[in-house]
């Protein structure tokens, strides 16, 4: 992943792995208590339990990297990508019940400028930005998620880790961290895992050729099955074939753990019929969502300014104008130029007119970008058409929004809490919806809700030592009159409190164990 290049950076996250900081979110320390210790060893049969909680202690790590990118912008799109293939996975029989249950069947973005995704025990898939700065039409990125998909489905990486049957879950999971750092500086790994352990545990991650034929097969129909065009896979195949001949310097991870053949592209185009077949046209959103992923994947100011003027060649037509667009406003913003960000998305708006997913899509990015500028007045009125429908992008940047206007009324601030307030205890995993409700009631001069919320920021983001400070700090604000509403928030405290404790203590004894 970005900045996982370097030495020291590598060491403390795996280090962490193994101290066995982090924690499952609130939701889930409730119904985990039959999952198996990490310091257990990995049996030949290894269930779908132990291949969740191995997931989790790998993603605990993961999202408290710089690299890990919760953009609720591009989150939405790949969402838009990722639930009906979920949905066909259902349908078709490809995902049992039980795997359905157990999994988190969690898509998340990487801020990476290498062309890579990659599933994690567990139902987990990270996709680089750079995949998706890449890829020309959504069926393309679609066609991704769906084999990736698909190696979770048929439990292949547990097929792999199975044969690590006498080390810990807590060893293997600090060794997949350190083969996916050796993936991008084989020399900073070094310092985590030896080369034969590297070796040995690379050639269980790299998937058979029987297992790859196996993903393409049944991502083909989870594509079809979902509404896609089966033609984005062999269309993505050959892109990836061309541009890693063009440019073989590293930045094409996804072709050494999915190695590309000539076989592999031929039967695709069999399955497909793509011979004598148009490819789908690329889409105006996906044309929105490339350009943003294109300038956020290196956030850096000479990044950005490389990218201002960029043209939009890759795609015809309209979406070939608003991927320029695009790119181009994106890159004003993080240079500060905002009369060239806003003539940019005014350039984008008629191209999107007539496309009502396209339209939505700017919305998001117009809100967003307001934000970024300071403007929530001006957020609040590029989301109004879309702050109600239910999505978390609409939810979160609305709230967003209000907790940003310094002359918003304290009645804006409050239904902006509850409303907040709701979506979390339904998302109870949503550690930035966590963060949000904090500042809301902090605004509305509720400290120890706010506080409450904080901690439960922390404790998804695998901060548990975090979580338990703050839950400390709202103990110490004194104890309200019973019967009142903080009395009841405070005893939830304090039942939080012990609960995380406990996890505290547990990833300690497993730890000494170890």
């Amino acid at each position: 992943m970005h900045r996982l290049s370097n030495r020291h950076r590598l060491t403390c996250l795996t280090l962490a792995l193994s101290l066995g900081l982090g924690s499952l979110g609130p939701a889930a320390a409730q119904s985990t208590t039959a999952l198996p210790a990490l310091g257990d060893t990995v049996s030949a049969d290894f269930s779908p339990a132990a291949e969740r909680q191995l997931g989790e202690r790998i993603m605990q790590v993961i999202r408290r990297d710089a690299a890990y990118l919760d953009d609720v912008v591009l989150q939405d799109y790949l969402l838009s990508l990722w639930r009906p293939l979920l949905s066909a996975a259902r349908a078709r029989g490809d995902l049992s019940s039980e795997l359905s249950d157990r999994f988190a069947w969690e898509a998340f973005l990487v801020r990476d400028r290498s062309v890579n995704a990659f599933a994690l025990p567990g139902g987990y898939v990270g996709v680089h930005l750079g995949l998706i700065g890449m890829t020309t039409t959504g069926d393309e990125l679609a066609s991704v998620l769906a084999h990736e998909l698909a190696h979770v489905t048929q439990r292949h990486i547990a097929r792999g880790l199975a044969q690590q049957r006498q080390q810990s879950m807590l060893a293997i999971a600090s060794m997949i961290l350190g083969v996916m750092a050796a993936s991008r500086s084989p020399d900073a790994a070094s310092a985590l895992i030896t080369g034969g352990q590297a070796a040995a545990l690379q050639g269980q991650l790299n998937f058979s050729r029987d297992m790859e034929r196996e993903a393409d097969r049944i991502g083909l129909g989870l594509l079809e099955g979902a509404g896609f065009s089966v033609l984005g896979m062999p269309r993505m195949f050959e892109r990836l074939q061309q541009v890693s001949r063009l440019n073989d310097n590293n930045a094409f991870p996804y072709l050494r753990s999915h190695p590309l053949t000539s076989e592999r592209i031929g039967e695709a185009r069999t399955r497909t019929g793509l011979n004598g077949r148009t490819p789908p046209a690329p889409t105006l959103e996906h044309a929105l969502m490339q350009g943003r992923a294109r300038v956020l994947m290196d956030p850096r100011p000479d990044a950005a300014r490389n990218w201002l003027g960029a043209d939009g060649t890759a795609l015809p037509g309209r979406a070939g104008a608003l991927l320029q667009a695009s790119t181009e406003a994106h890159a004003a913003a993080v240079m500060r130029d905002w009369a060239r960000m806003r003539d940019a998305l005014e350039r984008a708006q008629p191209l999107v007119q007539g496309d009502a997913r396209a339209t939505r899509a700017l919305a998001l990015v117009r809100a967003d970008l307001a934000l970024t500028q300071g403007e929530a007045a001006q957020a609040q009125a590029a989301l109004a058409p879309h702050r109600r429908d239910g999505s978390r992008a609409g939810e979160l940047l609305g709230a967003q929004a209000v907790l940003a206007d310094s002359g918003a009324d304290p009645g804006s601030w409050r239904r902006a809490a509850e409303e907040l307030q709701t979506w979390a205890t339904l998302h109870p995993r949503d550690h930035r919806a966590w963060e949000l409700l904090g500042q809301a009631w902090e605004r509305l001069g509720q400290p120890l809700r706010g506080i409450r919320a904080q901690a439960e920021a922390r404790y998804l983001l695998g901060d548990l030592q975090g979580a338990i400070d703050r839950l400390r700090a709202a103990q110490r604000l004194g104890r309200p009159a019973e019967g009142s509403a903080d009395f009841i928030e405070a005893s939830v405290i304090d039942v939080r409190l012990r609960e995380i404790e406990a996890e505290w203590l547990q990833r300690r004894r497993e730890e000494m164990g170890r």
